[in-house]
């Protein structure tokens, strides 16, 4: 098994003469991955609560701050992560999961102590774009390297605990967030070095020195430039549409370059000989199925998150700890239904958990939409939809990807869950940028009717999630997803 895994002939005979050291290193590089996923994971999360905050430091005298800028905290970290995910990947495959995992450690650290001492906006978000691309060295690494410290029969197991890393950094991101913008919103991103340092210099010491497996050309870097672009333009069109004008030359320009990056994208996609993504697996009917909705529900879900965090802070005008505090019920639902649901999602399919995930989101945001008041009323408005939110998400957004990715034949498993995940982070992106268009650029200035219309879109959009969910049990979802699961 050892040798299978790439293991040196040193560490191999180290591990055979003294087992209880082996099994004590297996262990200290399962909690050092596991330390890094949980901080990547974090930041998704704990930045989105220090927003308000963020604007509120870089306003000038008389000058309001800007949602528009500042929504490129959190698109130009998701754009990045997106476009570099499967060149991260394949670079691992390459040169060894090891030192691109312990480079994206780094490149991370350094980044995010270049976000916490950043002077100006767009230095912060370039610095965020640096922070991506550590992260995206670290997540398809992570967990080859994962499974590469347990023996066969453990890597069910871990690759839950892998999974399950991600629900409690969401759990615990609003309440971390919370608790740090009360002393400065620089320890959002300070938070990240003594981390990244711990996890720096004990996965020297114990990650496994995997051999490379792959020597044939890199993927297409070209398309992950041209669908950067493409996502970026449509972000700032949307974003800049409001105060530009939707007919305004810039707006109109940024959309031009959106569609025609994202034709050379895809065409490129078509008939490279290692694309960046395969976009020919969208034909296989529940693969495309499942990333559409896997398409619309994040856009809502991103919707849902960043609206509920301000109008906690800027029409209720409640603390960052106190708006993380409140935002807790929901991510701390979604581990727990999706563990207790894996038996349901064999038994009866993935199309079924992902209708009726869709149907609950849709009713978490029509809640808000009935139920909000500009008097903070937390019981009768924001709570229920959190529970219902939170349910729907457990149940609908990890379904989604377990059915795309077990749609897939073996040899495209790893190709097709790279396209999912990057699909995530697009939609991520769009979703700020359709709530940005919605409430205006100007943060504090949106009414109550803009806040439900944004809320409306979200349960619009996971009623379509929920039609996917409906179209993949007509499909014979319940038989694929048995037949996957054997295999």
């Amino acid at each position: 098994m050892a040798s299978s895994l790439g293991f040196s002939n040193r560490r191999r005979t180290g591990s055979v003469r003294d087992p209880g050291r082996g099994q004590v290193r297996a262990r200290a590089a399962t909690v050092v991955v596991l330390l890094a996923v949980f901080m990547t994971n974090l930041d998704l999360w704990i930045v989105n609560v220090a927003l308000p905050a963020l604007g509120t430091a870089f306003s000038g005298p008389g000058r309001p701050a800007d949602l528009a800028s500042l929504s490129w905290v959190l698109n130009a970290y998701a754009i990045t992560l997106a476009a570099l995910l499967v060149v991260a990947g394949r670079t691992g495959d390459r040169v060894g999961q090891r030192p691109v995992f312990l480079t994206g450690v780094a490149v991370f650290t350094l980044a995010s102590l270049a976000c916490a001492l950043a002077p100006s906006l767009p230095v912060l978000v370039i610095a965020r774009v640096v922070q991506a691309a550590g992260a995206a060295a670290q997540l398809p690494t992570s967990l080859a390297l994962l499974l590469a410290t347990v023996p066969a029969e453990g890597r069910t197991r871990a690759t839950r605990g892998w999974a399950a890393v991600g629900g409690l950094a969401a759990a615990a991101g609003p309440v971390a967030g919370g608790l740090l913008v009360q002393v400065d919103w620089r320890w959002v991103f300070v938070i990240n070095v003594p981390i990244g340092l711990a996890t720096l210099l004990a996965g020297r010491a114990v990650l496994p020195r995997a051999a490379a497996r792959e020597t044939g050309p890199m993927p297409d870097l070209l398309g992950a430039v041209l669908v950067t672009v493409a996502v970026a333009a449509l972000s700032g069109a949307l974003v800049q549409g409001p105060e530009w004008g939707w007919l305004g030359g810039g707006t109109v320009g940024l959309l031009a370059l959106a569609v025609l990056a994202g034709a050379g994208f895809a065409v490129r996609s078509l008939r490279h000989p290692r694309p960046l993504f395969e976009l020919r697996l969208l034909r296989l009917p529940r693969f495309g199925g499942a990333s559409l909705g896997t398409l619309v529900f994040g856009v809502a879900f991103a919707i849902m998150l960043l609206s509920n965090v301000l109008w906690c802070q800027d029409v209720w005008h409640w603390s960052a700890l106190r708006t993380g505090l409140a935002l807790v019920p929901g991510p701390a639902l979604v581990p727990v239904v999706t563990l207790l649901t894996a038996r349901a999602a064999h038994r009866f399919g993935h199309g079924p958990l992902v209708a009726a995930g869709g149907l609950l989101f849709a009713g978490a945001m029509l809640w808000r939409v009935a139920f909000v008041s500009v008097r903070p009323d937390y019981v009768g408005d924001l709570l229920p939809s959190q529970l219902l939110g939170g349910i729907g998400v457990g149940l609908a957004l990890g379904t989604l990807v377990a059915a795309g990715v077990h749609a897939l034949p073996p040899d495209r498993a790893a190709t097709g869950s790279a396209l999912v995940n990057s699909v995530r982070q697009i939609s991520a992106t769009v979703g700020v940028a359709v709530l940005v268009a919605l409430l205006g650029s100007r943060t504090g200035a949106a009414s109550r009717a803009e806040f439900r219309t944004a809320w409306a879109v979200a349960a619009g959009l996971s009623l379509v999630s929920a039609g996917v969910g409906v179209h993949l049990a007509r499909g014979g979802g319940r038989g694929r997803a048995r037949g996957t699961g054997r295999a």
